[in-house]
């Protein structure tokens, strides 16, 4: 017999040697590997269905929010009487809005849920395995206070993001004012809101720095248009014309669709500098009345060129004298 043939002999010995010990570990504990694989098997089985289960409950609840928006929009739509057709597309759009908020709020607890449950079912089979938990408890105790403490700032914007969506403060394409930023939302998250401003510059803000925030596009608006007349015309004519020229300007069928009530002459609210200043509000879709307010103006031009209503002037004073005269 050959020296190859005799170590391989040797190293065929050697293993079985070696691997005698394990075979006789596995086969002396195979009840109990067999019973951790069943028990991590119906751990995990029971996470997926509790998952399944979970987040069935949360699209219901999704479904429920917006079919009683649905309705409430529908009762609102019944009882108008005034413009009813901007109406039920005003209450279109706060469904449609209502239906993503609740879309998104359904999203952030099917996150949370599946951290939870599938979080529970790790530690469990970790304890399978025949690892103390207690230590690892402890740890991620410590861990969490750690980061709680320096990821204070954080854990503020997700809170304020959760809360701001839940209360639906404001949403994408809303024209916002929250301090330094003022513009139209471009996109929010859980930690931070981007605003576009009028400049086009792009703000990130985040949403714990947030501390009050006017939103000027949520149910409706309104347009104020004022106009300072001179001094010396007729208030009374002043009206006749506005109300004229308000009246076009509302059968104008590329605004007629955005007001929601008829035009308001608020009436005198200023009298200086030579000028009689007259108020209209004008009741609009929300986001409409910078647009509506423009073309207002324009119809009021009109109104007033025909009726010969002189706008005022500012009265400046002369140099080296007490007189004044008209700028």
């Amino acid at each position: 017999m050959s020296l190859v043939t005799l170590a391989g002999f040797a190293g065929s010995d050697s293993v079985l040697a070696q691997a005698g010990p394990l075979m006789g570990w596995i086969t002396s504990n195979a009840g109990t590997l067999l019973s951790g694989l069943v028990n991590i098997g119906i751990i995990l089985v029971i996470a997926f269905v509790a998952r399944f289960v979970v987040g069935r409950l949360i699209k219901q609840l999704v479904k429920r929010i917006v079919s009683s928006h649905q309705k409430l929009s529908q009762a609102k739509t019944r009882a108008a009487t005034v413009v009813t057709k901007a109406v039920t597309e005003n209450n279109a759009d706060r469904v449609e809005r209502q239906s993503q908020r609740a879309n998104t709020i359904g999203s952030v607890l099917g996150s949370v849920a599946s951290f939870v449950i599938f979080g529970v079912a790790f530690m469990m089979i970790l304890s399978e395995f025949g690892i103390n938990l207690g230590p690892v408890l402890a740890s991620a105790g410590v861990l969490g206070l750690a980061i709680g403490f320096g990821a204070q700032s954080l854990v503020q914007d997700f809170l304020s993001g959760l809360f701001m969506m839940t209360e639906d403060q404001f949403g994408v394409g809303d024209v916002v004012d929250v301090g330094d930023a003022v513009g139209t939302v471009e996109a929010m998250t859980m930690r931070v809101t981007k605003i576009r401003d009028l400049d086009g510059g792009l703000w990130h803000v985040r949403n714990g720095e947030i501390m009050r925030v006017c939103n000027m596009n949520q149910d409706w608006a309104n347009a104020v248009v004022e106009v300072p007349l001179d001094y010396s015309v007729d208030v009374g004519e002043a009206k006749r014309v506005t109300e004229e020229a308000l009246g076009e300007f509302a059968n104008d069928p590329t605004v007629h669709s955005q007001i929601l009530d008829k035009p308001d002459i608020s009436g005198v609210v200023g009298i200086g500098n030579g000028a009689v200043t007259l108020r209209i509000i004008i009741k609009t879709r929300p986001g409409a009345q910078w647009a509506t307010g423009r073309t207002a103006r324009e119809y009021l031009k009109r109104g007033f060129d025909r009726a010969g209503i002189q706008v005022a002037h500012p009265v400046l004073p002369l140099n080296g004298t007490g007189a004044t005269k008209q700028g």
